[in-house]
């Protein structure tokens, strides 16, 4: 049995929960069991926001992380508060464009993307919750980037049909970053 528990946390307003619903997706079109738990501040952009997220080959008993395998933190007070609940051998992803201070830990796996000037440079300002999600398809097993595709079309509304190419993009910046 596998299971991957996934926590994604950041400010308001930079794609945390839509990150974390396109993780969903992509295990549900990958026949998984998923949960998705949304946790945001009052204030809608610039307060908190996190995402749990669980992709199970069993069903999920409780959509509830709190040791995650892997924590993805787009901002400091988020690697401050969830560095130390990441289980050992677990791996931490971190915008390093946002965030300078290094991982206090040797027991896990961190990769420093500089998600959000990466995004700046390719002219995809807003999108660096999706480069950060294709990092963690190159380093982790639990989705796959195969298909990736149509798990963007299911999370971008239709409304926003002509944002799923640069969607798909960003992704791919992060999936070939080194």
């Amino acid at each position: 049995m596998s299971t991957t528990q996934i926590l994604i946390a950041g400010f308001g307003g930079q794609g945390v929960l839509f990150a974390g619903k396109l993780l969903a997706y992509k295990g549900l079109l990958a026949d998984k069991q998923v949960s998705w738990l949304p946790s945001y501040g009052p204030e809608m952009r610039g307060g908190t926001a996190n995402c749990s997220v669980i992709i199970s080959d069993e069903p999920v008993g409780s959509p509830i992380v709190s040791k995650p395998d892997c924590l993805v933190a787009m901002n400091l007070p988020s690697l401050r508060k969830y560095e130390h609940d990441v289980v050992p051998g677990g791996i931490i992803l971190v915008d390093s464009t946002l965030v300078e201070e290094k991982v206090d830990r040797d027991d896990v796996t961190t990769y420093y993307v500089p998600a959000t000037s990466l995004a700046n440079e390719a002219g995809f300002s807003t999108l660096a919750n999706m480069i950060l999600m294709g990092k963690l398809m190159q380093v982790s097993d639990c989705i796959t980037y195969d298909g990736i595709e149509d798990a963007v079309k299911k999370v971008v509304p239709a409304k926003k049909a002509n944002l799923i190419d640069i969607n798909i993009q960003a992704i791919k910046t992060g999936y070939d970053f080194e």
